[in-house]
């Protein structure tokens, strides 16, 4: 809702420059005074004006706070400092548009989710991208918590999001996994159909059968060198289709991918589209990119070095600039200096495309550049009717409309950034330069385990390794968690508690109360580090009821629930009704007030910083405001009745904004701890 005053206040500012010194800010920076008694924003754009405008920035500062006069939600204006101008709301003006907002919108604020800076736009956000030959795993979760986080968020900022998991069923890992049942197994297609119909669930699922059986193929590559003959000979057969390993992969990644739609539903997560690379080749979307990125000289023919016969692209950290093609001339010589060794190969000298290359044709098809579409079929539908699309080479008629969108967030690990800006790259080589700046790559890092979780989990930790700040996972090695067995961990660790404080609850209320604690344990474990950061998760950390954690915020909603079940009161009646606001002159209530009100600020920061981290951190803040607010003031007791309506109204706040908060994040707000 504050926002909203923050916008209008920029607004009369830029026009304010413009009227009176002919002067255009592209970003009007605001700040927070260090305590809200010197008031609630912070200007220090006088600082940035000071030498084009040849003026002290205090006076610059001055002939501003002149000129803004009266501006609705605020107070007054102050400068402050050698320049700062602080800016004052009008907290019973500010208090009654979030009061408002509530009563119209049943959420923390009005207006949150339609007038962010996403409103509008469709957006494209690609997600967790499992390869479909092995269980989910610890790592995938990052992922998939962060990319359905991010849309939630989006979504909240009133975006349309197409939300989109990559399959890259042709690849060498899905290929290992039909090495291992070609021979090291010895079975065929009607073997492995088999399987996957006598499967349960995890356990004794495909996906954990698979899991051990790629470990077991890695393990049987290092024997022999002629072993790894029969991958680039699977690999082959694979992408060229039609033939025996390329229908059991098929098979394979179906089954598997089943699975982790399973798995992450689980924790709230749900797609819309499932693109496969398979289509991607089949379909020839290659074929019509390459014959954009030639005409356009992205791409030139190397005629020498060590990239002889391959057609290159300049990295996206060279300085050199790509030759233009001649209007008869096709295949480009580098330019005269030589080859650039650096060039990144986009086509080999033996005419197979690289990753890279088949990356470059998928996103000019999201961004509707491509002039090709894929055919869609149904592929997984959800318990409330919501249908998960799948690629095909020849699909249904009737289909929703994916990819030409606005922007596109790709939710990928820091590994990748090198592969990521070659296509952003490509895209603006090819002269689409909007597109390109609206192309991100939604970085992030790994994932661990503390000793102690690994040996939780059942792991022999070396005792080395036990003093260790964290012990990587290795699929590949078949040393990880996977997604599910964690989840279930989780469930089992959190059920003892619930069983204990709750006895006179039925099986099914404490099985679903479990879930939502255990759950909500973590994605907020997931989403408190910033993205960048490497995660040791640790089940007994992330469980816990204090400190920064899921249990800590949701404990702050069934503490204010709690206060309205003991008042025989609803929350929603104590905020439409009135209220004297007169208290808040208390700087400290006005702090938690203010807090409450920030949260739409907060989806945009995040939205803007790529950083979902800072909805994590808005969340355990506000219930950390709040549980200072209940120890000191005894609500229920208060025997002012003015006094105590207000207190109520203050926790009904607090809760909505918290209850919103938890929802942007995925986490549901249980009824008991």
């Amino acid at each position: 809702m504050y926002l909203e005053l923050q916008q209008q206040l920029i607004q009369r500012v830029r026009d304010l420059l413009k009227r009176q010194y002919d002067v255009e800010l592209p970003r009007v920076v605001v700040d927070q005074p260090p305590n809200v008694s010197m008031g609630e924003y912070a200007l220090p754009l006088s600082f940035e004006l000071a030498k084009k405008l040849r003026k002290p920035p205090r006076k610059i500062a001055e002939e501003i706070v002149a000129g803004l006069g009266q501006v609705t939600g605020f107070e007054k204006f102050e400068v402050a400092g050698a320049g700062y101008i602080n800016a004052r709301l009008d907290r019973m003006e500010a208090a009654r548009l979030l009061l408002d907002g509530s009563a119209k919108s049943g959420s923390a604020e009005s207006g949150s989710a339609k007038k962010g800076s996403a409103s509008g736009q469709k957006v494209l956000v690609e997600h967790t991208s499992i390869n479909p030959n092995k269980a989910a795993h610890i790592g995938h979760l990052r992922n998939a918590i962060l990319g359905d986080t991010f849309v939630r968020l989006l979504q909240a900022a009133g975006a349309k999001v197409d939300i989109q998991n990559y399959i890259d069923n042709t690849g060498v890992q899905v290929a290992d996994v039909v090495v291992g049942f070609l021979y090291l197994e010895k079975k065929g297609k009607n073997a492995i159909e088999a399987l996957i119909a006598a499967s349960g669930p995890p356990p004794r699922s495909f996906d954990y059968y698979c899991w051990d059986l790629y470990a077991r193929v890695s393990h049987w590559y290092e024997e022999s060198k002629d072993n790894l003959k029969l991958r680039l000979q699977t690999l082959h057969d694979i992408e060229k289709g039609g033939n025996e390993a390329a229908e059991i992969g098929k098979l394979i990644s179906n089954a598997i991918i089943h699975r982790h739609l399973e798995t992450m539903q689980r924790l709230g997560i749900e797609y819309d589209f499932l693109p496969q690379e398979s289509e991607i080749l089949h379909l020839h979307f290659w074929e019509s990119a390459f014959a954009q990125l030639k005409q356009k000289g992205v791409l030139y023919f190397e005629t020498e070095g060590k990239n002889k016969g391959c057609w290159v692209m300049k990295r996206a950290s060279s300085a050199k600039a790509v030759k233009q093609p001649s209007a008869n001339e096709e295949q480009n010589a580098p330019a005269a200096e030589g080859p650039d060794e650096d060039a990144k190969v986009i086509v080999r000298s033996n005419n197979t495309v690289t990753y890279v290359g088949k990356d470059i044709a998928y996103h000019l098809w999201k961004f509707g550049l491509l002039g090709r579409d894929f055919g869609y079929q149904r592929f997984y539908r959800y318990p409330d009717g919501r249908q998960v699309w799948i690629s095909a080479e020849t699909g249904e008629q009737e289909h929703p409309h994916f990819g030409g969108v606005n922007a596109i967030y790709n939710v990928i690990d820091s590994r990748q950034a090198d592969p990521q800006n070659n296509v952003i790259e490509a895209i603006r080589g090819l002269g689409h330069v909007e597109q390109a700046e609206n192309y991100h790559h939604f970085s992030y890092e790994m994932v661990a385990l503390t000793p102690r979780c690994a040996m939780e989990l059942g792991y022999d930790v070396p005792e080395e390794d036990q003093k260790r700040a964290y012990i990587e996972v290795s699929g590949r090695k078949g040393f990880g968690v996977k997604a599910d067995d964690l989840m279930d961990a989780l469930i089992v660790a959190e059920q003892k508690e619930v069983d204990k404080r709750h006895p006179e609850m039925s099986l099914d209320e404490r099985r679903r109360i479990t879930e939502q604690i255990a759950l909500g344990t973590l994605r907020y474990f997931m989403l408190k580090f910033t993205k960048n950061s490497v995660i040791a998760f640790d089940m007994q950390d992330a469980l816990s009821f204090e400190g920064e954690t899921g249990p800590y915020v949701q404990n702050a909603v069934v503490r204010i629930t709690s206060i309205f079940r003991k008042g025989g009161l609803a929350p929603e009646d104590v905020l439409s009704g009135e209220v004297d606001l007169r208290f808040l002159n208390d700087d400290e209530l006005w702090e938690l007030w203010l807090r409450a009100g920030q949260l739409s600020s907060t989806v945009e920061q995040c939205i803007a910083t790529t950083e979902p981290a800072y909805a994590a951190k808005y969340a355990f803040q506000l219930a950390q405001q709040f549980n200072n607010f209940y120890h000191k003031h005894h609500i229920l007791t208060e025997t002012d009745e003015a006094r105590k309506h207000f207190l109520l109204t203050t926790a009904a706040v607090v809760r909505r904004a918290l209850i919103k908060s938890l929802e942007l994040m995925g986490i549901d707000a249980p009824s008991v701890m």
